[in-house]
């Protein structure tokens, strides 16, 4: 599982918007959010490099992960 800090979610549209990116790559990923800590959990088969790269695609660059 990996996790990233993404300072640019604030809302329910951030999270469709996220879920949808990731979802699109890995239709499997499971997704955890945290609004108040702006932070996304994501189980996948994809590599971190590929998430964060969806993630900046989709307008949420991500400041760091954890894996």
């Amino acid at each position: 599982m990996f996790e990233f800090h993404v300072p640019d979610m604030s809302c329910g549209h951030c999270v469709a918007a996220i879920t949808q990116a990731l979802q699109a790559l890995d239709p499997e990923a499971e997704l955890q959010f945290d609004k108040a800590a702006r932070t996304v959990s994501v189980r996948s088969h994809l590599d971190a490099a590929a998430l964060v790269h969806a993630l900046q695609d989709a307008g949420f660059p991500p400041s760091g992960a954890r894996a």
